[in-house]
């Protein structure tokens, strides 16, 4: 079993960007430019490497090669994006990865791209790339090339030697079980559970039980074994199911308007532990959005443009309308779930505004977007 830290070291350690690595300070898939260099990445590593994997490790500073960390990443369509734009799409994961130093809330991405022995192009045009177009790796640089048939394979021995120098150990996992538990989360309940005698998950949050059904708010679930962040939330409710087989969680939202609030389920990822010593994570949208009477709606869309105008503006809000900046990209989302198209292109712009507040408004922002996420990519 690789431990996903020590491989991210490994990759880091062993030489700068070449043909089977890449690394980014970091990626934004909200943008269509952003998007657009992401999948060129994915392409042109995908179609160097046919015999080996190849990753983009996210989260690392490219000049001095510190790593400085991402914002947790939710990752469960991100693979709809990657068979929606390319052809012949290779099978990737995103993984979220903890590291000592960083604060908790900030993880490395990690990218894996799995080998195939197709060609993968782009499909249709996105930004400045045509449809059609295939990209290789030339050294540090993904380029579009054209394609050859005979790919010399150079890279699958040193990939399986920097797997191989990545594998867990007995000492590792104790530490990270340790380590979950004492020091990282000795202010809230934790718990672990071994799988299947191999697999170490361990969970932490804080606790509530309303008419009997247990929730978790605050909650950061780990595969110790991986050193692999499979949830993170400092927001939302779960709930948590397991057996002897499989681990479940149940997320929740909080949404509405008008202090007419509840907690709606967003999404369950259930993870399947198998005797072979592999495991698989599904996950399955459940989302019922909440509705809310149109003429309501025309009142909060109306006043949320009036705050944002006057940000623009740099027009000093009254207390009223300070109160609402909270709420503000929750209202935006429920009118956008209820037919105001336009409210999606109000979220993308408000962005570096309600950035400057930080705090639990950006915050508040940042879980509005990755709800958004979910349900657009679905």
């Amino acid at each position: 079993m690789i431990n996903k830290r020590l491989l991210i070291k490994n990759l880091l350690s062993h030489n700068d960007e070449n043909s089977f690595y890449d690394k980014k300070r970091k990626i934004d898939i909200g943008s269509k430019e952003g998007k657009a260099k992401f999948l060129k990445h994915i392409c042109a590593l995908s179609n160097s490497n046919p015999k080996n994997n190849s990753f983009i490790v996210i989260g690392v500073d490219d000049g001095e090669n510190k790593i400085i960390g991402v914002p947790f990443f939710d990752d469960s369509k991100l693979q709809n994006l990657i068979n929606a734009y390319l052809e012949n799409p290779p099978l990737i994961s995103y993984e979220n990865i903890p590291f000592p130093h960083l604060p908790e809330d900030r993880v490395v991405g990690l990218v894996t791209i799995r080998e195939q022995d197709k060609l993968t192009a782009l499909k249709k045009n996105i930004w400045k790339y045509w449809g059609g177009t295939v990209f290789f790796r030339d050294g540090s640089m993904s380029m579009p090339k054209v394609f050859k048939s005979d790919v010399e394979d150079v890279n699958s021995e040193i990939v399986a030697s920097i797997e191989n120098h990545a594998k867990n150990s007995i000492e590792l996992t104790l530490d990270g079980v340790i380590d979950f538990i004492n020091h990282r989360h000795n202010d809230m309940e934790s718990r672990y559970k071994v799988f299947k005698e191999q697999f170490v998950l361990c969970w932490a949050g804080h606790k509530k039980v309303v008419k009997g059904e247990t929730y978790y708010s605050r909650v950061d679930i780990e595969l110790i074994n991986e050193q692999v962040r499979l949830f993170y939330s400092a927001l939302d409710e779960v709930s948590i199911h397991y057996d002897e087989d499989s681990f479940s969680i149940l997320e929740y939202v909080h949404l509405g308007v008008q202090e007419q609030f509840k907690y709606y389920p967003l999404e369950e990822v259930v993870i399947r532990f198998r005797e072979s010593g592999t495991y698989t994570i599904d996950t399955e949208l459940i989302f019922d959005p909440p509705k809310v009477d149109k003429r309501t709606l025309y009142h909060i869309y109306n006043n949320n443009n009036v705050i944002f105008y006057k940000m623009k503006r740099q027009i000093t809000l009254n207390q009223g309308e300070y109160n609402d900046l909270y709420e503000l990209p929750n209202t935006y989302l429920i009118c956008y779930l209820n037919g105001f198209e336009g409210a999606i292109h109000k979220l993308e712009e408000v962005k570096p505004f309600l950035k400057k507040y930080k705090g639990a408004i950006y915050s508040r922002y940042k879980e509005t977007m990755r709800i958004l996420r979910k349900v657009r990519y679905n």
